[in-house]
């Protein structure tokens, strides 16, 4: 049969004060002087209050050989008053504090059992604001980028904003390009006209949907080839023939 561990020399106390380490919990005043002891237990008489407990023997630990300022007894565990007895202190979780209306929650929390899960939901009135705030940074960001494409693009026409969007492909054409090999590339024009000046024959071929006109230009309509093309704002973006088209008006 295992033999009990030795209890510490309580003797060695006397009539000597003392204070436990870590205090015991619920109990204002530290300081103690040893009174009786019995094999589970020790009693010990507070100083201030002359309150007598008994403290479980196994809680006791080394006693300190300096008595200045004060003895120190160790405690192998964190213990507290509580119920009349001296019990190992317990780590209480906080509720946080209740709604003013809210009676159908109990305030006791069981320590057993898992903390619930409380689903969120916003009130109706919030969502549609919340769905309001959306929509309108949204409008703001799309005026904001209009108005930035217009400014650096199209500009502002009186109180109209004019978009010009952005060519969106390559333009690999050479002066030997015809008719033909403009719309290979970029499809059949969404409009044509012609012009001339300066003994010179124009065709535009418009692609509002890549934003670029390309014009071809010859001596005849029959042997005009690929000289440049201009934006939606008549600005040239590409030029195999730039004298030719550094003067030509809109049309």
């Amino acid at each position: 049969m295992p033999v009990p561990p030795a209890p510490p020399p309580i003797e060695q106390l006397g009539q000597r004060p003392f204070s436990f380490y870590p205090a015991i919990l619920n109990i204002e005043h530290n300081e103690w002087l040893y009174r009786s002891a019995t094999w589970p237990e020790i009693l010990v008489q507070n100083t201030k209050t002359h309150q007598e407990i008994w403290v479980p023997r196994r809680y006791w630990g080394a006693i300190s050989r300096v008595e200045a300022p004060v003895m120190i007894v160790g405690l192998s565990k964190e213990l507290e008053y509580r119920a009349g007895a001296v019990l190992p202190a317990l780590r209480r979780v906080i509720e946080m504090p209740r709604a003013v209306n809210d009676s159908t929650r109990t305030a006791r929390m069981h320590l057993a059992e898992p903390a619930p899960v409380i689903a969120i939901q916003l009130e109706s009135s919030a969502k549609s604001r919340l769905g309001r705030l959306l929509v309108a940074g949204g409008a703001l960001s799309l005026a904001a980028c209009v108005l930035v494409v217009s400014l650096n693009r199209g500009g502002i026409v009186g109180n109209r904003f004019v978009y010009a969007p952005a060519i969106r492909t390559q333009l690999p054409f050479t002066a030997a390009d015809d008719y033909n090999a403009v719309v290979r590339t970029l499809g059949v024009p969404e409009a044509e006209r012609w012009r001339a000046g300066g003994g010179v024959q124009y065709r535009l071929l418009a692609y509002p949907r890549l934003g670029v006109n390309v014009i071809l230009a010859g001596r005849t309509r029959e042997d005009v080839r690929y000289a440049g093309a201009f934006d939606q704002t008549w600005h040239l973006v590409h030029s195999v023939d730039l004298p030719r088209l550094r003067a030509l008006p809109r049309f």
